[in-house]
């Protein structure tokens, strides 16, 4: 009687694996194709030398060579994003969470909000660099001159989008504004799904104010939410480009936004040097890689 109720617990076993691992395959499928086997091609064609006209010359590590000891504009582009990277992903991960926090507290109008805050994100990049082209024009007309000249701030329009100091700052602030994604949703989710009743509980054992709330509880029970964030936050950083290139062209003046995802764009599908587009992609990837372990690292819940 055993044996057949143990056997009977097995088949049962592995029909539920079986199911599950069915429900789970479409998720590995493409992540196999579209991630794991991308990475390795990618891996394996940074090694060579190809033109896509030509087959694959092998050439071990002289494109990565190249790129790190003779590349400057790799090094330019490398530190440009790098400091795209320090702005406008801290920058759109905190207002993310705040205007999130914020829309929580409201008791009225929260679609509303919520929409307002999320709408840039569902634009494209041209398109919204297109729009505060009109804002940074540098021209008289411009909405931001015509404002400052108005005001006697300025005394001759300010090339906002050509002069490589104000530069960076246009691309900063527009990558913030359309930062608000996914990332925000999330928050609001996890924000919205907290159980009131521990709010209730920390009134009845003291707790005074909002920040305390937001310290004590809402923050330690968001680490999912804020680990999400922060990866996406990290890959969106460092993926600046179509906001880039549409306000400043590419090239930019002096190189000023000249990114990483730039640089790959250049020789993969300008210069079609593809062996070495893909070493930037791997370097690219690495980054990301280094930072999303970091970011796992400081979310993690305290059981793991």
């Amino acid at each position: 009687m055993n044996a057949r109720r143990n056997s009977v617990k097995m088949k049962r076993n592995i029909r539920n694996t079986i199911t599950g691992y069915l429900f789970l395959a479409p998720f590995l499928i493409l992540f196999t194709i579209f991630t794991m086997v991308s990475v390795g091609v990618a891996m394996g064609m940074s090694l060579t030398n190809y033109n896509m006209i030509q087959k694959p010359r092998f050439v071990g590590f002289s494109n990565y060579q190249f790129l790190i000891l003779e590349d400057d504009v790799f090094i330019t582009a490398l530190k440009n994003t790098l400091l795209f990277a320090l702005l406008t992903g801290p920058l759109g991960y905190f207002a993310s969470f705040f205007m999130a926090w914020i829309i929580t507290l409201l008791k009225k109008g929260r679609g509303f909000f919520a929409l307002a805050f999320y709408a840039p994100s569902l634009t494209s990049g041209i398109a919204m660099s297109t729009i505060w082209l009109i804002i940074f024009a540098g021209d008289r007309y411009g909405y931001l001159n015509n404002l400052l000249l108005k005001i006697g701030l300025i005394v001759e329009p300010i090339l906002w989008t050509k002069d490589a100091s104000y530069l960076k700052w246009v691309i900063v602030l527009i990558s913030v504004w359309m930062s608000m994604g996914t990332g925000f949703l999330v928050f609001l989710a996890g924000l919205q799904n907290i159980d009131p009743s521990l709010y209730d509980a920390a009134k009845v054992d003291g707790m005074r104010n909002k920040i305390q709330e937001l310290r004590y509880i809402t923050l330690p029970m968001m680490k999912p939410q804020l680990l999400f964030g922060a990866v996406t936050s990290v890959v969106n950083s460092f993926a600046i480009f179509d906001v880039a290139t549409s306000v400043a062209g590419m090239p930019s003046p002096d190189y000023a936004a000249h990114t990483i995802v730039a640089h790959l764009y250049d020789y993969a599908f300008i210069r079609l040097n593809m062996g070495y587009a893909s070493a930037v992609a791997m370097v690219l990837f690495l980054i990301t890689f280094v930072l999303g372990r970091v970011c796992f690292y400081i979310f993690r819940s305290e059981e793991e």
